[in-house]
């Protein structure tokens, strides 16, 4: 069992690592096909990176690539998602930036295209689903992912909404630096970067569930194999048609988790009937496994 468990993990850490090098690719993707040739801002802190580019450019003796500034600007979250999130967590994150940072710099500018619409919704694109995707592999692309993480385990708030909200100041800065329509533009790709993560990182999208059932022991049996959730119990529910007794059984979930439940309902009642709805607000305690 040990060797079957250490196989996992390897295969686990492998998975992993090859997630934290395609975000790496699809970020430099959006920095340098996108965003650099439509003069577009990108979110968190990737665009704080770019920021600070211009602004040394302009005024200062040197330039501070957004590679490195990307990398410095992390060492504080660094830190901080080892003290609250988990050391492996930290280190498969330190190594993403890193990936991104030698990427963005490795990968020369192409100018695809200059249209700013285009390059705020396609780069927008391209790193949001870079960004879930890793998020949903257990590893952070760095600056407000870790701070969305630790913030959305003490309010549900979706990291999308965090990020827009702590990017305003980024569509400010692109105003005063490029004039005010690309400010627009810098805010239509978060606004759609923010839209991919959502797309793309689901477990954090919280679902409804309500299962009718004539075999509620088995059924609940089942789902709390699969699936860490607490779940209701209705009884002396009465079936319209055949005036049949069911059991009505209430639950939360993330749709990352709905595979699962599909699995537990298919094996334990392929009879039952089963509801499920997204759920906008959560209130109370909601059970999220925690990243090492």
């Amino acid at each position: 069992m040990d060797d079957v468990q250490r196989i996992l993990r390897r295969h686990q850490y492998l998975a992993k690592a090859s997630t934290a090098f395609m975000y790496g690719i699809m970020v430099s993707i959006a920095m340098n096909f996108f965003w650099t040739p439509g003069k577009i801002y990108s979110s968190g802190f990737t665009g704080l990176s770019q920021l600070i580019n211009t602004l040394s450019g302009r005024f200062l003796p040197f330039s501070i690539s957004p590679s490195i500034g990307l990398f410095v600007l992390n060492i504080p979250f660094f830190i901080l998602a080892w003290k609250q999130i988990g050391h492996q967590f930290t280190c498969f994150t330190i190594l993403t930036v890193f990936l991104a940072s030698f990427m963005i710099k490795s990968l020369h500018p192409v100018y695809l295209t200059n249209d700013p619409m285009i390059c705020a919704i396609f780069g927008g694109v391209v790193n949001g689903f870079g960004t879930g995707m890793s998020l949903k592999n257990e590893i952070s692309t760095g600056g407000l992912d870790i701070l969305g993480i630790v913030i959305r385990r003490k309010t549900g708030r979706s990291i999308g909404t965090i990020n827009i909200a702590f990017n305003i100041f980024i569509i400010t800065a692109a105003g005063f630096t490029y004039g005010w329509p690309y400010a627009f533009y810098s805010a239509i790709g978060i606004v759609v970067n923010a839209k991919a993560i959502d797309f793309a990182y689901t477990r954090q999208q919280r679902m409804q569930v309500l299962v009718v059932t004539d075999h509620p022991k088995t059924v609940i049996d089942s789902i709390q194999n699969h699936i860490p959730r607490g779940i209701t119990i209705i009884h002396g529910a009465e079936g319209a048609y055949n005036h049949d007794e069911k059991t009505i059984l209430f639950t939360t979930i993330s749709r990352y988790e709905l595979s699962e439940l599909q699995e537990a309902l298919d094996e334990s009642d392929e009879h039952a009937f089963a509801s499920v709805t997204e759920a906008s607000t959560i209130m109370g305690h909601f059970y999220e496994h925690k990243v090492e």
